[in-house]
């Protein structure tokens, strides 16, 4: 087997976890390894296209919350609303207290359960308001705090693919992707995450660099309490579990980020 290149890592993190136009060029464990690893990076696209249209939106005179709408519907738009399926997906198969099989299939059901309608619109409204606060409070705000919560909502999915990290059912997403990432590669990527969340949010204040590092931990954090828990009664993951880590760790950083 040839070598996985950089590209053909990126061309899997942006082909998979992305609609944009990025053709898949390998579909083997060495470039879910890689791809998984560049999954942040996707995430910081996507939440800068989510900040440029919240922001533009600023500048034509919309206010707070027609901007944080905008905000969150791009990444919903930029993932073909896959994480937000996948997290509905997930909270109906948990919500149905049945064995592990069981609960797969509903998770396989083209419908939406009423635990999954629940998830999403509290989920959805969780998102809108702390942006809406946020910009409200500055732009600069809003706009760093979708970045930085996309790409804490990415590194989910990288921690997630690590060894150690069984998946659910022998085909999908979640098999493609799970056991690939060595823990190590995996902390050092949750490092660097946390680090340029910090950086980044260094021209706002003191206070305002360690809780944009805290939010990025703090999503983490919450992403693995659902991996376990996901794990235990599933057996495993899948490509929904891995939307909901997603919109778990995003959300999660938004709501971190509006405290104070």
């Amino acid at each position: 087997m040839s070598r996985t290149s950089p590209s053909d890592g990126l061309r899997f993190a942006f082909g998979t976890l992305t609609a944009l136009p990025v053709t898949v060029t390998r579909w083997d464990r060495g470039a879910a390894r890689s791809g998984m690893l560049c999954a942040p990076l996707a995430g910081i696209v996507i939440g800068l296209c989510a900040a440029a249209l919240g922001g533009a939106l600023m500048a034509l005179g919309a206010g707070p919350l027609p901007a944080a709408v905008a905000t969150a519907a791009v990444p919903a738009t930029l993932t073909r609303g896959l994480h937000l399926d996948g997290l509905a997906d997930t909270a109906d198969g948990l919500g149905s207290a049945k064995p592990a099989d069981q609960a797969l299939r509903i998770m396989k059901q083209s419908d939406v359960g009423p635990f999954g309608v629940i998830t999403l619109l509290l989920t959805l409204l969780a998102q809108v308001a702390v942006l809406a606060q946020l910009y409200e409070a500055s732009w600069s705000r809003g706009a760093l705090a979708a970045v930085v919560s996309a790409a804490a909502a990415r590194l989910a999915l990288t921690l997630a693919a690590r060894k150690g990290v069984p998946p659910a059912r022998p085909e999908g997403l979640g098999a493609a992707v799970a056991g690939t990432v060595s823990q190590g590669a995996a902390l050092l990527v949750a490092v660097l995450v946390v680090a340029v969340a910090a950086i980044a949010a260094a021209p706002l204040g003191t206070y305002e660099t360690v809780q944009y590092a805290a939010a990025v931990v703090l999503a983490i954090g919450a992403a693995e309490l659902l991996l376990r828990h996901c794990v235990r009664r599933f057996g495993g993951i899948t490509g929904d579990v891995f939307g909901a880590l997603a919109e778990t760790a995003a959300t999660t950083a938004l709501v971190v980020l509006a405290l104070g």
